[in-house]
């Protein structure tokens, strides 16, 4: 069940794999410790790894227990050493999918290498989130890095730091907080406590920094984990290795961990029909993703069953949802004709006796490749879909600027902006362009669907 979810909703999911024999360890050699700088986007963490050679990018990914790359192409011409056939299981529609199992292989993250590393390959092209996230993952990875070292995540600073776990000195700062985590299965769990209808629970969440929503819960009467009936809508949660993944949203009252509280944060409950329980280690009663984790530094100690977290400058950041309904991938690129101003410089056949020099600019163009997005998902409750935007609709601008002049991260912050603000989104459809205005909603009342 592992989750990668885009700024708005877009997920993978930890997937169980079993009976595999050991493998070799990553090791430093030199150093204490070595840092690995990291780009951060949708509240997930993206890490170069070299992989037989060649430099790919990974999410790391504290839900999942092994390697797994899934958008290569002919350019990153890996090596792949003893190739099986595997089956793995994810959340989604379909259960399980075909991968490749490939052992002996060579990994590299800064100066921190193993030469034994197994990885899972899947050649599917349907299985590629890329497109959502706006930046090019090839694949996640997880406890292999987190099993041999602590591993410092600074959030605020973006960098990882792999600590050899003999010479870490546990943080003693009264700014720091230590708390127990478990491993089971190769993930790492933590207990906290969630406020819902003013009843506080315990609950014990994986821990997963794969997921860049704030918060999931499976959903349990009895355990009272279950959203309030005035404060809940349906939605997309995100897309996983085998389909698409839906169900509900809210806000719980109060998240606590250790000694810090969060007040409304955010909360996914799964349909139960994406949820195979007997693949789910039974005490557990849910997931804690990036949107909580970002707010918080944190060192990872597996080896002795320690959490150890500091408050950061993210820690205040309200909790939004996407008001708009909208979800958008990449849809291939497009040419665009760019204007460019060309200086020429001139001083003959000039009278003047000041020596000036007369500068003319004449307009030339530059032929570029831009993305295009296309509307993958739309909340039927939302005004956008009652303005008559439809799944399919390609974005040509976004209140008067160029689609394309947006990264897709900076648009996703867009619709997620206050309730009531204007929206003006000029689409193509079926060869037609048309324009479409709208205020963004409150994701919680509900629209009535149009005809």
């Amino acid at each position: 069940m592992r989750r990668f979810y885009i700024y708005i909703t877009f997920f993978f999911f930890s997937f169980n794999i079993l009976h595999l024999n050991a493998q070799g360890n990553f090791i430093l050699n030199d150093n204490v410790s070595d840092r690995i700088n990291f780009e951060f986007i949708s509240n997930l963490i993206i890490v170069p790894i070299e992989v037989n050679g060649v430099e790919l990018s990974f999410v790391l990914d504290t839900g999942v227990s092994k390697p797994i790359l899934f958008n290569l192409s002919e350019k990153d011409s890996l090596d792949l050493k003893n190739a099986k056939t595997f089956y793995l299981h994810g959340l989604g529609a379909e259960g399980k999918f075909k991968a490749l199992r490939s052992t002996q292989n060579t990994f590299k993250i800064g100066n921190v290498g193993s030469v034994n590393q197994d990885l899972f390959v899947v050649f599917d092209e349907a299985i590629n989130f890329t497109p959502r996230l706006g930046v090019l993952v090839h694949g996640i990875i997880g406890y292999d890095v987190f099993k041999d070292f602590v591993v410092e995540v600074n959030y605020s600073s973006k960098y990882l730091r792999l600590h050899k776990a003999n010479s870490f000195k546990p943080k003693n700062s009264k700014k720091w907080k230590s708390i127990p985590m478990s491993i089971h299965g190769r993930k790492p769990f933590i207990d906290t406590k969630v406020t819902i209808d003013n009843q506080q629970q315990d609950v014990k969440l994986l821990i997963d920094t794969g997921s860049s929503d704030a918060l999931w819960l499976f959903e349990d009467e009895s355990l009272g984990l279950f959203p309030k009936e005035n404060m809940i809508f349906h939605d997309y949660l995100g897309q996983g290795l085998s389909g698409s993944v839906y169900g509900k949203r809210s806000k719980v009252e109060q998240f606590t961990i250790s000694d810090f509280m969060l007040s409304k944060a955010n909360v996914a409950f799964p349909d139960s029909t994406s949820i195979d329980k007997t693949k789910i280690f039974k005490e557990r009663n849910g997931s804690l993703g990036g949107d909580i984790l970002k707010r918080f530094n944190l060192f990872f100690d597996y080896s002795n069953g320690r959490l150890y977290l500091k408050k950061n400058s993210y820690f205040k950041d309200a909790f939004t949802y996407n008001n708009s309904g909208i979800v958008l991938e990449h849809n291939g690129s497009v040419f665009v004709n760019e204007e460019i101003r060309m200086p020429s410089y001139d001083n003959f056949g000039d009278n003047r006796n000041d020596n000036s020099v007369q500068i003319n600019f004449s307009i030339n163009y530059i032929m570029k490749l831009k993305p295009a997005y296309k509307i993958v998902e739309l909340r039927a409750s939302s005004n956008a879909y009652q303005s008559g935007l439809r799944v399919g609709d390609v974005l040509i601008n976004i209140n008067g600027k160029q689609a394309y002049d947006f990264k897709l991260p900076e648009i996703n912050r867009i619709l997620h902006g206050k309730t009531g603000k204007p929206i003006r989104l000029r689409i193509e459809r079926n060869g037609k362009n048309m324009l479409f205005k709208f205020r963004l909603d409150d994701a919680f009342k509900i629209n009535e669907p149009s005809n």
